[in-house]
């Protein structure tokens, strides 16, 4: 038995998840399916509890083998806070399972190739890397400090 987090998110994720969550109950063994948990975090946590993701919203996602999450965040909730935005809960999120990193690949479809702000004559090479973003220092973890200057 795998269980899997779901963090629908805000907006248009819900619909985006419903899809995603369809593909699993596809690819899913039947004699080991998938037992599915539902996590509140970002918009959803805020209008639900006053928090982008309340400590016993992290303990479910913590308590998975796997987290699926819809993005978060938007308009309805620009004036928050600081704490109360729906990014913070992205963050604690990703200190509370403690990633430090994440894949983003990059690709060129030919179909899609005259869209690329690259020069042609790299995109007809073709492109196909994966960046690997570091996510625990700096901006996102680092001191919070302001100097005068």
């Amino acid at each position: 038995m795998k269980k899997i987090g779901l963090i629908w998110g805000d907006g248009s994720s819900p619909e985006i998840m419903a899809q995603a969550k369809r593909v699993l109950d596809k690819v899913q063994d039947p004699a080991d399916p998938f037992v599915y948990t539902d996590i509140a975090m970002g918009g959803e946590a805020v209008d639900k509890y006053g928090d982008p993701l309340p400590q016993h919203e992290l303990d479910k996602a913590l308590a998975q083998d796997s987290v699926l999450l819809g993005a978060i965040g938007g308009p309805k909730w620009e004036g928050l806070p600081g704490p109360q935005r729906p990014e913070k809960g992205l963050l604690r999120l990703r200190e509370g399972m403690e990633l430090f990193a994440n894949d983003r690949p990059a690709k060129i479809w030919p179909q899609l190739a005259d869209a690329s702000p690259l020069k042609k004559e790299i995109t007809d090479k073709g492109i196909d890397f994966v960046i690997v973003r570091e996510l625990i220092g700096g901006a996102y973890f680092g001191k919070k400090e302001t100097k005068e200057v």
